[in-house]
């Protein structure tokens, strides 16, 4: 279907809900994309953090293959055994004790919010529900996830909002210590905020913050559906930052496509879900499972992780260099394969240039750019990117 066709349908039939980019992707092959008119795209979006492992990639398309064939659906009314698989090896991998599968971010945080308030009215009756996040966090779009999200931008229109929650500036311990009350069952807040300009938690504060979470008996939480599988060059970024919560949200990289997300918690936290209390009927399907699976075997079992963080490192060092030669590169910011880059300019602007040269990559705000391509990206590819940043920023100083 020609492009411009195809944009004129999705003005007629879609919810205008989503400022897109004057492109329409008919496939997909490692780091590139195509158009319907056969032009390719470097692809530093990654679905949004998602197509961690690229797109086509072998295993992934025989794991969804050959469960497709086999089963696709049975509701959690009955045991299929990719999903207890794929528990198994989140689990054997990480902190946790057990996991509850949902088909998204959001929901994954939404399951995260429903278990902390009810672990904690268990335990020390109602009242004490409150939950604490950062300004500039994002954490979904359901109401309780708007609410949790310290953005007023995404949460415009929809009030009243989810009453209980609270925010305090991300990395500034002494606002969350003034926060927590006795009212307070948890602390939510991301290691990297993504969507809320590529800002990376310091490790000593994370490190306060899990000592006040202990002290107070508190639960941290840790929303890592950006930065979890593989996104930072470990599994999950709390590995590197040096302190492990007891409730963790995954989705985006962990089906590399498939819609899935997970909340993942410490067993005395999970044993306040019980059957009834928390649900849903896609979540952990066979086929998402599936898919998860193979996503972690790739990572796990291959050199992925070690790949991500080698070009991780040579991505800052590159987008670094490019803050020293251009003065409209105020700071660099990130993580392994998580970079963000903070202009004197429009993101669109160079976002819109990009795309010209063919290269997608993404704004968040008005001035950062972030990006987040497939881990398998390589250091030819980022060095493309490095090249038309330069480039774009030189014909914008001339």
């Amino acid at each position: 279907m020609p492009t411009e066709e195809l944009k004129q349908d999705a003005a007629r039939y879609l919810m205008q809900t989503y400022t897109r980019q004057p492109l329409a992707i008919a496939r997909g092959r490692g780091t590139k994309v195509y158009d319907f008119e056969g032009r390719e795209y470097l692809d530093f979006v990654g679905g949004i953090a998602v197509n961690i492992l690229g797109h086509g990639h072998p295993d992934l398309i025989q794991a969804i293959q050959r469960q497709a064939a086999q089963l696709i659906h049975t509701s959690n009314l009955y045991y299929t055994e990719p999903q207890v698989k794929l528990a198994q090896v989140l689990v054997e991998h990480s902190f946790a004790d057990k996991v509850f599968f949902c088909n998204s971010g959001a929901e994954a945080n939404e399951a995260a919010i429903k278990l902390a308030r009810r672990y904690s009215h268990d335990k020390y009756g109602a009242g004490r529900h409150e939950i604490v996040t950062m300004k500039n966090s994002f954490h979904g779009r359901t109401m309780a996830t708007i609410t949790a999200t310290g953005q007023e931008k995404v949460q415009k229109g929809y009030e009243p909002l989810l009453p209980g929650f609270h925010y305090v500036a991300f990395n500034n311990l002494e606002e969350l210590e003034q926060a927590v009350t006795d009212k307070t069952a948890a602390i939510l807040l991301e290691p990297i905020q993504g969507e809320g300009g590529v800002h990376v938690a310091d490790r000593e504060y994370l490190k306060q913050v899990r000592a006040l979470c202990t002290k107070k008996d508190v639960l941290l939480m840790f929303d890592e559906v950006q930065t979890g599988m593989g996104r930072t060059g470990t599994l999950f970024a709390y590995e590197q930052l040096g302190v492990q919560p007891d409730i963790m949200t995954l989705a985006k990289g962990l089906g590399g496509g498939m819609p899935i997300g997970a909340c993942l918690a410490i067993d005395s936290v999970a044993q306040a879900f019980s059957p009834g209390s928390h649900a849903s009927t896609f979540g952990g399907n066979p086929l998402a499972c599936a898919a998860g699976l193979a996503v972690c075997r790739v990572l796990l079992e291959g050199q992925v992780l070690d790949h991500a963080c080698r070009m991780g490192e040579h991505f800052a060092k590159g987008l670094s260099d490019l803050k020293e030669r251009h003065r409209v590169v105020r700071e660099v910011r990130g993580l392994g394969l998580l970079q963000g880059i903070e202009l004197d300019m429009e993101g669109k602007v160079v976002v819109a240039e990009c795309l010209a040269r063919g290269i997608l990559i993404n704004g968040t705000g008005e001035h950062v750019l972030r990006f987040v391509p497939p881990l398998i990206i390589t250091q030819l590819e980022i060095d493309r990117l490095l090249d038309t940043l330069t480039q774009i920023f030189s014909k914008q100083a001339a």
